[in-house]
């Protein structure tokens, strides 16, 4: 299955078809580094993220051209306080309200500012020093926000954590956060809790792949059809790595006692390329890693452990940032070349003529009537298994959807097809069209199992099934 899948990925590569969505998800966002020299201008930057459905991007600093040419176009933006600047930002209440009437008062409300980030992996920094700095530093900055005029006191303040502050993350219930770093780890939190500002977090299942590399793991990272992984501490079935990171983080967040402190991805990430030894950093895979997650964002569908609910997520990267040391893959994360062009199609292209987001596809229930099959003889579809489950259709959903060559439009709230709005529905379309769009093999209808060829054509009322001999 897993080398039939990555020929179909190829032909979908080769099509290039853009997933169509007309209006920006608002849970979508971009990281925009600048360590390179051969970036677009920051005016003709924006100019491409008005053109993508992408709503947010997060910067490394405050470069004020950057923040200049985002005003007026609606892109939120999250701005960082280095890890430089936490010594005097804890210090020194002025130093903070410096910091802000030099980084945020000439630029927002004009440019949305929604979130400062104060340091950057500081609790894996190995610096003591620096991780007890942290707390201080950002509630010194927290006030002079909120002193500093009524536009910036809404301005959230947090910091960005990688996945390896957690000492236990499989099964994701058991997430726990390392005995080491918990005592100033609970203060950061209660300050997020108190003011409702999120926990950020860099997840990558590439990372875990690379620790793993086996098959089923990269498919289960991919967002492609798997038997999933069962856990038993909290009785849910995962069917990505994605998910399954991001609730172990909630999980840990609770175990500390603040399971009300949100959750934003501030950076995750496929490399399109690798040195020899960097396992599965190919265009392929990092263009189903990526579409797949937009796909599965995009579907309301949440995580196991918060269903209906889905995590505002920064995609690493705008661009590639040629300046960076180390392996070739920390090199070639980037969305987009130097002159604009798309390095894969993750699905970020914006289209005015097709629908607005998906309704949640595992919400809702809907007066419009089951399909009655009709019998159409030499035409076969796929469509799912009686017994296949809600979270394999999900699954399968998220994969099709993610593939540039299948237009899942028709689902999308208001298409002809998106009712009846069920998780079942919505994946018998996507299953279908992606294997009429993959050459109508009998293994382009497999899913892990989860689909079956038919004769009866599931088209009903205005919604019309592709269907093939």
């Amino acid at each position: 299955m897993a080398s039939r899948i990555s020929l179909c990925l190829v032909i979908a590569a080769a099509l290039f078809l853009a997933l169509p969505f007309a209006k920006s998800q608002s849970f979508i966002g971009v990281n925009y580094g600048e360590v390179a020299d051969n970036l677009p201008p920051p005016a003709v930057t924006a100019q491409l993220l008005q053109s993508t459905t992408i709503s947010k991007v997060r910067l490394y600093g405050a470069d004020p051209n950057i923040l200049r040419a985002l005003a007026g176009t609606g892109i939120s933006v999250v701005i960082g306080a280095s890890n430089g600047d936490i010594p005097a930002l804890a210090s020194d209440p002025m130093a903070a309200a410096n910091w802000v009437s030099a980084n945020v008062l000439p630029f927002h409300p004009a440019t949305s500012i929604s979130v400062v980030a104060v340091g950057n992996e500081a609790f894996s920094s190995g610096d003591s020093t620096l991780a007890a700095q942290l707390l201080p530093a950002m509630q010194n900055l927290r006030t002079a926000l909120a002193a500093a005029s009524p536009s910036t006191a809404g301005i959230k303040v947090s910091t960005v954590n990688i996945m390896s502050v957690l000492a236990s993350s499989e099964p994701p219930s058991s997430g726990a956060f390392h005995a080491d770093v918990l005592p100033a780890l609970k203060g950061v939190l209660a300050f997020l809790d108190d003011t409702a500002s999120p926990f950020m977090i860099n997840p990558y299942p590439y990372f875990a792949y690379q620790s793993d590399p086996r098959p089923e793991t990269l498919a289960f990272c991919l967002f492609q059809p798997n038997p999933g992984r069962h856990d038993a501490g909290s009785g849910a079935t995962y069917m990505n790595m994605f998910d399954a990171q991001v609730d172990a983080v909630r999980a840990a967040i609770a175990a500390a006692g603040f399971p009300g402190v949100e959750i934003l991805v501030a950076e995750t990430g496929w490399p399109y390329k690798g040195d020899a030894g960097e396992e599965g950093a190919t265009v392929e895979n990092a263009q189903a890693y990526n579409g797949g997650l937009v796909a599965h964002l995009r579907s309301l569908a949440g995580t196991p452990a918060a269903p209906g609910k889905p995590v505002d997520t920064f995609i690493f990267a705008l661009y590639d940032e040629d300046l960076k040391p180390g392996p070739t893959s920390e090199r070639s994360f980037g969305l987009y070349r130097p002159d604009l062009t798309p390095t894969y199609d993750a699905g970020l292209a914006k289209s005015s003529a097709a629908p607005a987001p998906a309704a949640p596809a595992s919400q809702g229930n809907s007066s419009v009537p089951a399909p009655t099959p009709k019998r159409s003889e030499g035409k076969r579809w796929c469509v799912p298994k009686q017994g296949a489950t809600e979270a394999e259709l999900q699954a399968s959903l998220d994969y099709a959807c993610g593939q540039p060559a299948v237009d899942c439009g028709p689902i999308q709230e208001g298409g002809a097809c998106g009712d009846p709005n069920t998780v079942r529905s919505h994946a018998a379309y996507a299953m279908n069209e992606f294997y009429q769009v993959s050459g109508r093999q009998p293994l382009d209808c497999d899913f892990g199992g989860a689909a079956v060829l038919t004769t009866d054509d599931p088209s009903y009322s205005k919604c019309v099934y592709n269907g093939g001999q």
